[in-house]
């Protein structure tokens, strides 16, 4: 495990996350490549488009090859023959291509960082702009008395116990025991802390959001 110096707060090894990557670049949209992806998705030929919205064959042609900029009726009728709102015309579409980005952390690889109450590993550590924050915690607290107040947070958690037994404490629920591969999923802006109640320190899988 490498050694490395985090803060202890989880609040800061959040914004630590969020500001680990670049700012991702927005390509301004097109709305031509928009009204021909719409059009395609549906099957539909030019003139099958043109008339579902009422336009010219031509009229359509020429705003799909960026020729003319459309009045806000056409676009009203272009929307309506595709069963959209304006909007949506201007709704760049989802990103569903792969992007390839893939981080692989040996055992014991992850970047150390220990509180008095919990041992963490950061994994992925070198992946920017994750969506999600994953980090092995050795649990070291025995008692509810070893943590400053709750912890808590933005966003949501996921945790999985990989040995031993824990009791997760939460501000709104009755403490619950949870053993090996048992999983808690909450609202990490409530007020939650983690003990080991077994004889070892008990491991877990901690997964936070970031968005």
């Amino acid at each position: 495990m490498t050694d490395q110096s985090y803060p202890s707060d989880p609040k800061q090894l959040i914004r630590i996350a969020r500001e680990s990557g670049q700012e991702e670049r927005v390509e301004p949209l097109d709305l031509g490549e928009r009204v021909r992806a719409l059009r395609k998705a549906q099957g539909w030929t030019l003139e099958q488009a043109a008339g579902q919205a009422g336009l010219a064959r031509s009229t359509l042609s020429k705003i799909e090859n960026g020729q003319m900029s459309p009045t806000y009726d056409a676009l009203k009728k272009l929307a309506e023959g595709l069963n959209i709102s304006v909007p949506q015309l201007f709704t760049p579409p989802p990103k569903v291509e792969a992007n390839g980005r893939m981080v692989v952390n040996k055992s014991g690889d992850g970047a150390a960082h220990a509180t008095a109450t919990y041992e963490h590993e950061l994994l992925a550590d070198g992946l920017t702009s994750k969506k999600m924050l994953p980090y092995r915690a050795r649990i070291r607290a025995r008692s509810m008395d070893e943590f400053d107040g709750w912890v808590r947070h933005e966003g949501e958690e996921f945790l999985l116990v990989l040995t031993g037994v824990i009791r997760l404490f939460t501000e709104f629920y009755a403490p619950v025991d949870l053993g090996r591969g048992d999983s808690a999923y909450y609202d990490a802006t409530m007020g939650h802390n983690v003990i080991s109640v077994s004889q070892d320190d008990a491991t877990i899988l901690w997964v936070t959001s970031l968005t």
